[in-house]
């Protein structure tokens, strides 16, 4: 049976305990290998649309790389983080849910990395696939982090328990997957000190094929898939999948 989790989960997921968590995880090596894999993409000074930016890490990233930035987070605490590390670089931060973004047709790139793409409700998808169309030029990028797709976490699936730890802060990860729904529950609690906070986050899961038939249908050729920021083909098993993707 289908469990019932809110389907606008990511608004209130991401505080401070889960975003500090992931700001230390995700490092400086991890980021420049996906900027690297973006600029394969994008020409100098391009302008480029982050969608859920998080933290800002790659939108700083490749604003310090000379690009022009908007990123944008439902998460008031990671905006507020990412505004704090701008450094005066030449960034936009918005707080905003990532359907609600500016489609002006002016971007050379839409972003959606993190393995956000997952996060919309099945219905509510296309209707983001068709904004970020609308955010690009003709001609423009749009790359997916997707480690959500099927190809990639139902071989050898369980519901085997994780631990992670990073300095002070543990984490604990029990993982189910709703057969009716076709997504991933999984519970996070974290703990800090005395600290302690569980959270449930939803990742809708889809094939391969049907991300391709989802950006096709929303008005984008080209559609590539990737293995990593590397440029390996995306094969069955692959612990995530990047897509390129351009605007007709």
């Amino acid at each position: 049976m289908s469990q019932h989790v809110q389907s606008a989960w990511y608004a209130d997921f991401f505080t401070e305990l889960p975003n500090e968590f992931w700001r230390r995880v995700a490092g400086p090596e991890m980021t420049a290998a996906d900027v690297d894999f973006i600029e394969t993409r994008i020409r100098p000074g391009a302008r480029v649309l982050d969608v859920p930016c998080g933290s800002g890490r790659h939108s700083l990233a490749l604003a310090a790389r000379g690009h022009r930035v908007t990123g944008v987070d439902i998460s008031e605490e990671a905006i507020a983080h990412a505004v704090q590390a701008k450094n005066g670089l030449e960034v936009e931060f918005r707080v905003a849910e990532m359907r609600d973004i500016p489609r002006t047709g002016e971007f050379d790139a839409v972003l959606c990395l993190g393995n956000s793409f997952g996060y919309l409700e099945p219905a509510e998808l296309p209707e983001f696939v068709a904004a970020a169309a609308a955010a690009l030029r003709p001609g423009g990028w749009f790359v997916v982090d997707f480690s959500a797709a099927a190809e990639s976490v139902l071989p050898g699936f369980t519901k085997a328990d994780r631990v992670m730890r990073t300095g002070d802060i543990t984490v604990e990860t029990s993982t189910d997957y709703d057969a009716v729904a076709s997504r991933m529950l999984s519970t996070y609690t974290f703990t800090r000190g005395e600290e302690r906070l569980t959270a449930t986050a939803v990742h809708h899961v889809y094939t391969s094929g049907h991300l391709g038939e989802l950006l096709r249908a929303g008005g984008f050729a080209d559609v590539e898939l990737f293995g990593g920021p590397d440029g390996a083909p995306y094969t069955l098993g692959s612990g995530r999948l990047l897509s390129t993707a351009r605007r007709r």
